[in-house]
């Protein structure tokens, strides 16, 4: 049997999503799109050669066996309660909602469904994910500091990632990804201690840094923007008693990544992680959570709260507040 998966909205991010991995995938069809506006849904559905388009989301949602949520941050939570509330399973895009609060509501609204809900930090589900997690807590001794660092170049400012009512904002977006890899390095989940907003307007960040302790008094800090004078840059070092972990973009390794360990100051080996692109692993796993192994989902619902709380944590330790959903008519 076939999966068939549709998307929310012709996004941007896709046909490197979905698209791409849906041909290489076995098992995955990519079925349908929905957008409201319909010749960019026709425009998408030709240029990709996906069969079927739908003028509302609810349409789609109703034809596909599971879904597929690239939509503006403030419209994850409620897009996906809709899904699971019709028996679909869901790959929802990072940030899994518009705050905390709406996350656990996300996850009541699944729990007890049968059903999967995974949220896209497809980084996590490369072959680099489990190597670098496992240096750092094999290698390092005692981890002292973790630093991530997740900064792109979007001049762009009428782009949705700067408005406020959609949830948009540098630490939705690129931060929730410094924020994760963070999480996954250091030694237990930490909570933030400080933290620095550059706004592009009043309660938008088009930068973020922030201070984190760990349970074991292990320090951390990320740095994320969209539009900072680090216009690109994707890393992560970890410090340990008896040694330091640095890599290179941990976050999309299929065009370029390095994994250095240090000793002393000097390289104790240094490599390049093969594999395929990360959200074709990302898919595989979701057909396999979806087809029974209990092992496939790495980002569930519990992981995406406790994110969810520290970007929260994040902005309110910078002087603004967290996110709210977006409201939506009807």
């Amino acid at each position: 049997m076939t999966l068939r998966i549709g998307s929310l909205g012709a996004a941007r991010i896709a046909p490197m999503a979905l698209v791409r991995p849906a041909r290489v995938v076995e098992g995955v069809t990519f079925d349908a799109v929905a957008a409201r506006d319909p010749l960019k849904a026709q425009a998408f559905c030709s240029k990709h050669r996906i069969p079927h388009r739908y003028g509302s989301y609810d349409e789609l949602i109703e034809n596909v066996d599971a879904v597929y949520n690239p939509l503006p941050n403030g419209l994850h939570g409620y897009w996906t309660k809709r899904a699971l509330a019709a028996g679909k399973h869901v790959l929802c895009e990072k940030p899994f909602a518009a705050n905390v609060d709406e996350a656990r509501e996300v996850a009541a609204a699944h729990a007890g469904t049968g059903l999967v809900l995974m949220e896209a930090f497809h980084w996590r589900y490369h072959p680099l994910a489990e190597r670098i997690r496992g240096l750092a807590h094999s290698e390092l001794g005692e981890i002292r500091r973790v630093e991530t660092e997740f900064c792109v170049p979007l001049p762009l400012f009428s782009d949705i990632r700067y408005q406020l009512d959609l949830a948009g904002g540098a630490t939705m977006d690129t931060g929730c990804y410094a924020i994760h890899i963070l999480r996954q390095l250091g030694p237990g989940d930490p909570r933030v201690v400080s933290a620095s907003a550059i706004e592009h307007r009043p309660g938008i960040d088009r930068a973020m840094s922030a201070e984190f302790e760990f349970p074991s008094g292990a320090t951390g800090s990320i740095s994320c923007s969209l539009w900072s004078s680090k216009l690109l840059k994707a890393s992560a070092r970890v410090f340990g008693t008896r040694g330091t972990l640095h890599v290179t973009n941990p976050v999309a390794p299929q065009f370029f990544n390095r994994v250095r360990l240090t000793r002393n100051g000097r390289t104790i080996f240094s490599e390049k992680v093969e594999g395929a692109a990360t959200y074709t692993y990302q898919l595989r796993a979701f057909l396999a959570a979806i087809e029974g192994d209990p092992n496939a989902n790495l980002t569930p619902p519990t992981d995406s709260i406790i994110t969810m709380g520290l970007i929260d944590d994040v902005y309110r330790a910078a002087g603004l507040d967290p996110r709210q959903p977006t409201r939506v008519r009807g």
